[in-house]
C-alpha cells in the first residue's frame, strides 16, 4: 500500500478528495430532497424565519452577488436580503418573467404602493435641518420623545376608526410593534422574580413572538408554549393576537387566572382586513403604522397603555435600546396618519379613490376572492372560513380578509411549504406557528404581478 501511495502525485491526491467530496455532498443531497429544512438548517434562517436558498446558475443564466438590496422582481428569479450576508442571485437570460420565484413568506406591504403613487404630494412632508434635533419632544410626558403631532394624529385615527379607546391611556411610542413587544415584555416581568416569568401564546401563535424570545434568552421572562396546554402556577403573560397572525381569527384570551398579564396584538385591526365591530379598551394594546397604512419601512409602531409605570418601564426600555425614536420618521408618520384620517372622514362609506382604507378594502376583498377560486380550483388546498359580521366603521357587513392567507395542503401532502417551493413560491410553515407542516402562511400584501402569477400557478397545481 505504502509503496503503491507513493506513485501518486498531489494533483492525485486532491482529485481523489474533490471526486469523493462531490460524491458525499450529492448522497446527501438526495435524501434530504429537494427542500431545505428549517430545523436541520438554523443558521439558514434569519430572525424572521426566512431561508436563505442558494441556487446555481444554469444554461443561459449567470450568478450575480451584490449587496443586500431590494431587486424588482422583473429582473430576477430569486433575490432576497439575509440579516447578516450580500443577496445572491440567479438572473435568467432567456427565460419570461413568469418563471421568478414568488417571495410570499414575509408581509412585507407593497400592495399599498399604487395607493401612495396616486396621492402625489398629499403626504409629503418638508423637514428644515434645524428641526427634531433634540432628543427630547416634551420632557413632561412619560414617553418623553414622543412627538406632539405623531399623538395627536394617533388619537384622532383611532377616534375616526373606532378601533381603540384612547382616553386616558398614554402613548408609547417605537421603533416598529417590534420594539414595542420587547418593551411590553421587560415592563410586565418582575425583577425579583425566582425564575423568568411564562410567556404563551394560543396555537398557531405568531412565529415572530417566539423567535424574539427565544433569541434574546433574558431572565427575566421565557416561552411556554400554548396558552391552551398552559398549566403552570402563578404569574404569566398572555400574548393575545386579534385578528391573529396567521390564521386572521379574532381572538380572546385563553388562559384566564388570576396572576395573568396580558399584550394585546391589534397590528391588523384595521377595516381593510376586518369589521371593526367595537373599540377594545384593555391594559396594553400594540398598534403599527406599517399595517394601517402600508409604511412598513418607517419603523413606527405605538403602544396604548392604561397603567402609568408600565408605561414609564417600557420608555425605560426603549432609552436603554436606542435612546427613544426618530424624530424623522415620527414626523413623516404624523403626516401620513393625518392623510389617512383626512380621507377617512371625508368618505368613510363610499368607494373613493382618494381613501385608503376603503381602497385597501376593496383590494383585500377581490383577493381573497380571486384565492378562494384559486384554491377550489385546484382542489388540493383549503382555507378557514370567515363569519360575517358588521363593521362600525364602513357601515357594512363583510367576512375577514385578511394581510395572510392560512392555506391547508389536503391529502397526501405531508409539507406544504416543500411544495409550494417546488413550483417557486415561497412560504413560511406551519410548523414555525407550533401546528403542522401541512399548514404555510402566506402574504396576500405583495404587488399585483406576483400576486396575479401566484394565483395563476395556485389554480393549475394538483399534488
Amino acid at each position: 500500500m505504502g509503496k503503491a501511495m507513493r506513485g501518486w502525485s498531489l494533483r492525485n491526491l486532491l482529485g481523489l478528495s474533490v471526486a469523493l467530496n462531490v460524491g458525499l455532498l450529492l448522497r446527501l443531497a438526495s435524501e434530504r430532497g429537494s427542500c431545505w429544512r428549517a430545523e436541520e438548517e438554523p443558521e439558514r434562517r434569519n430572525l424572521h424565519g426566512i431561508c436563505q436558498m442558494e441556487q446555481q446558475p444554469g444554461p443561459g443564466e449567470m450568478m450575480v452577488v451584490s449587496p443586500p438590496v431590494f431587486r424588482s422582481p422583473e429582473n430576477a428569479r430569486f433575490s432576497e436580503a439575509s440579516a447578516s450576508g450580500p443577496v445572491v442571485s440567479v438572473v435568467s437570460a432567456s427565460r419570461g418573467a413568469d418563471d421568478r420565484i414568488i417571495n410570499l413568506d414575509q408581509g412585507d406591504p407593497a400592495m399599498y404602493e399604487k395607493f401612495w403613487q396616486q396621492a402625489g404630494d398629499m403626504a409629503t412632508v418638508t423637514i428644515p435641518g434645524w428641526q427634531a434635533m433634540s432628543y427630547f419632544s416634551d420632557p413632561s410626558k412619560v414617553c418623553w420623545f414622543l412627538e406632539p403631532q405623531l399623538e395627536k394624529e394617533i388619537i384622532r385615527l383611532h377616534g375616526v376608526v373606532g378601533n381603540a379607546v384612547t382616553d386616558e391611556r398614554y402613548i408609547v411610542v417605537g421603533t416598529g410593534s417590534t420594539q414595542l413587544f420587547q418593551a411590553a415584555l421587560f415592563a410586565l416581568s418582575p425583577d425579583d422574580g425566582p425564575e423568568p416569568i411564562s410567556v404563551v401564546s394560543a396555537t398557531p401563535y405568531y412565529s415572530f413572538h417566539r423567535q424574539v424570545i427565544d433569541y434574546v434568552r433574558t431572565g427575566l421572562y421565557k416561552w411556554a408554549g400554548d396558552a391552551d396546554s398552559f398549566s403552570k402556577e402563578g404569574p404569566y403573560i398572555e400574548i393575545v393576537t386579534s385578528p391573529n397572525n396567521p390564521d386572521g381569527v379574532m381572538r380572546q384570551p385563553r388562559v384566564n387566572r388570576s396572576g395573568g398579564m396580558l399584550i394585546h396584538d391589534f397590528a391588523y385591526y384595521w377595516p381593510q382586513y376586518t369589521p371593526i365591530t367595537h373599540a377594545p379598551d384593555h391594559d396594553l394594546m400594540l398598534f403599527s403604522i406599517s399595517k394601517s397604512s402600508g409604511h412598513a419601512g418607517l419603523r413606527l409602531g405605538w403602544a396604548l397603555v392604561k397603567d402609568r409605570e408600565v408605561a414609564k418601564r417600557m420608555t425605560k426600555f426603549m432609552e436603554l435600546s436606542s435612546i427613544g425614536v426618530s424624530k424623522d420618521s415620527q414626523l413623516r408618520g404624523a403626516k401620513i396618519l393625518q392623510v389617512v384620517s383626512d380621507s377617512a372622514e371625508q368618505s368613510s362609506g363610499v368607494k373613493s379613490s382618494l381613501n385608503l382604507l376603503t381602497v385597501s378594502y376593496y383590494e383585500m376583498a377581490e383577493r381573497w376572492e380571486l384565492l378562494r377560486q384559486a384554491v377550489q380550483k385546484s382542489g388540493i388546498f383549503s382555507l378557514p372560513e370567515f363569519p360575517s359580521a358588521y363593521c362600525t366603521y364602513s357601515k357594512r357587513s363583510f367576512r375577514s380578509q385578511p394581510a395572510f392567507a392560512w392555506l391547508k395542503c389536503e391529502g397526501e401532502i405531508v409539507d406544504c411549504e416543500c411544495f409550494l417551493r417546488d413550483h417557486k413560491i415561497l412560504s413560511r410553515s406551519g410548523k414555525h406557528f407550533g401546528m403542522s407542516p401541512k399548514y404555510v402562511r402566506i402574504s396576500m400584501l405583495d404587488r399585483d404581478d406576483n400576486f396575479h402569477l401566484f394565483m395563476k400557478r395556485l389554480s393549475t397545481m394538483s399534488s
